[in-house]
């Protein structure tokens, strides 16, 4: 899978799985775009790249804001002259009951993980077909097909994102532009060290996720090598939505 020259943005890029998906793309030469809304987080992802030898633009960006996308891909296209691969990454979670969710908070969930999610693909998308075509992945999340209590927002935000990536790839299809999802299961951005045995043996897999686990994905969807792929939702969650558990 080449990557060499790709310009690649990657938001929410600052730290966690973003920061892995930057990294691993810079790694196999892609000239990659950090798209945090903490700008700090954003450098110190911008900083690691340059460490390793590869070459990251860090940029100020909240994807809830259509006037900050707008910018943002306006300043990949005036350095770059193009845009090849879009992962949109960006995205949090409100964990309360939904007794007691306000509406605000609900809003900066949708706005931020779905509504970011549709900003930075149509924008991108603008760039992408005057080149040719190229590669969106959504992040959603195996919440979007199950749920844990208090999650509506994340959940309704995420199964949201599997809906709009299927539309995506048949609208942008006509412009060679193939978009796709991926949903982690639990995938540790913390202290991996620090997980207990149950939690990795939970796992059909024998083992919890790491960030790395869906960087190597992201490169798989958006190699040209893959072109038949689009419109596709990949789980990655050690088997646990396959898992059948009943209360002993």
């Amino acid at each position: 899978m080449g990557f060499k020259d790709k310009v690649v943005v990657v938001t929410g890029a600052g730290r966690g799985i973003g920061r892995s998906i930057a990294r691993m793309y810079a790694e196999h030469g892609a000239k990659v775009v950090i798209a945090d809304r903490n700008f700090q987080d954003a450098l110190e992802t911008e900083r690691l790249i340059s460490e390793e030898g590869g070459e990251a633009m860090a940029i100020l960006a909240d994807v809830s804001k259509p006037e900050d996308v707008i910018t943002l891909m306006e300043k990949i296209e005036k350095r770059y002259g193009r845009l090849d691969i879009l992962i949109n990454n960006a995205g949090f979670g409100c964990w309360k009951s939904p007794y007691d969710l306000t509406v605000e908070e609900w809003d900066s969930v949708i706005n931020t993980n779905l509504r970011g999610t549709f900003l930075c693909s149509r924008e991108a998308a603008k760039i992408m077909r005057k080149g040719g075509g190229g590669a969106i992945v959504n992040i959603a999340s195996t919440r979007a097909i199950m749920s844990e209590p208090n999650s509506e927002s994340y959940a309704a935000s995420k199964g949201g994102i599997l809906a709009l990536t299927h539309a995506l790839a048949i609208s942008l299809g006509p412009d060679r532009i193939r978009v796709n999802a991926i949903s982690p299961g639990w995938i540790e951005t913390g202290e991996y060290e620090k997980l207990q045995e149950i939690d990795h043996l939970q796992h059909p897999a024998g083992r919890v996720g790491k960030p790395e686990d869906i960087a190597r994905a992201c490169l798989f969807l958006t190699a040209e090598e893959n072109s038949f792929i689009t419109g596709a939702n990949l789980v990655i969650d050690g088997g646990m939505t396959r898992k059948m558990i009943y209360e002993p």
